[in-house]
């Protein structure tokens, strides 16, 4: 087991069928924790069963069967992409037994399975940007809203849908350009954010390799990105897994978990910790 809490191989055991994979044994995975915990907000349920998504310039459809989870496309779809978007070469089970206190225990066993996602950076940090002061399901709306105008239109299980527009494209618009999404105050902050990016002010792979905290004072220089949105981007969009997000629903939980707003409670896995107790007390209404 490595310092960064990965292993050199996966458990599962993948079996092919004609339009999906089956994925055996292992770390139990759940699409439901996975896709329900507000880290992402372009997986949606399905009539066809699980969740259906676009990430990475590609359609997907994820869903369990019984103990085991599938995932459209071939062995070779999950090897290029879905095996590290999902982020399935890491124990968070050998990470989570770190957390100790009886709250976060809690919140572990009621979202087992979740996992975080590696997002692609720029969708993240929109994307978030886009959340600050607003719930998921109008956030979820605005995000489609986005994608829907300046995507690019791919086919999937007989459906189009839309990819998540690059930074380069929303950068070119005029401004205003943005005001079709009704995002309010938000539209100015993407429209900037997208300029940052698109030429260059913002390297995502400088920020990358910073140390987190050093890549938060970095990225919190754009308008309209305050300490909880920049945290949501470094962990999400990143992969900095000691990127703490504190919001109202962690405020609430403050006085329940270990070290209350102190991160280093929780180590370098303190993003993992934060999801957790977030999707537990989100999706609970916890009291105490």
């Amino acid at each position: 087991m490595s310092a960064e809490g990965e292993r050199s191989s996966l458990a599962y055991e993948i079996i092919e069928a004609k339009d999906h994979i089956r994925l055996v044994g292992g770390e139990k995975f759940s699409p439901v924790h996975t896709f329900e915990c507000g880290q992402c907000f372009r997986w949606m349920p399905s009539p066809k069963g699980g969740y259906v998504g676009v990430a990475g310039g590609r359609a997907a459809r994820i869903w369990s069967e019984g103990e085991d989870f599938c995932i459209s496309g071939s062995a070779e779809d999950y090897e290029d992409f879905w095996r590290r978007y999902l982020d399935l070469d890491r124990d968070y089970g050998e990470i989570a037994s770190a957390f100790t206190d009886d709250f976060t225990r809690r919140a572990v066993d009621y979202g087992m399975g979740l996992r975080i996602l590696r997002q692609e950076p720029w969708e993240a940090l929109c994307s978030f940007i886009i959340s600050q002061c607003n719930n998921i399901p109008r956030i979820q709306k605005i995000v489609g809203a986005l994608c829907s105008a300046y995507g690019d239109a791919i086919e999937f299980e007989g459906e189009r849908y839309m990819t998540f527009p690059s930074a380069e494209r929303i950068a070119m618009l005029p401004e205003g350009g943005l005001d079709m999404l009704r995002a309010g105050y938000r539209a100015p902050y993407i429209l900037s954010a997208a300029r940052e990016v698109a030429e260059g002010r913002v390297d995502f792979d400088a920020l990358d390799r910073m140390a987190t905290s050093d890549a938060e004072k970095a990225i919190m220089q754009l308008n309209g990105v305050g300490r909880k949105v920049a945290d949501c981007f470094l962990l999400f969009g990143l992969g900095k897994l000691d990127a703490f997000p504190v919001d109202t629903w962690m405020k609430k939980a403050a006085p329940y978990y270990k070290g209350a707003f102190d991160k280093g409670a929780f180590g370098n896995f303190a993003g993992i910790a934060q999801q957790y107790i977030f999707y537990f007390v989100r999706s609970t209404k916890f009291e105490n």
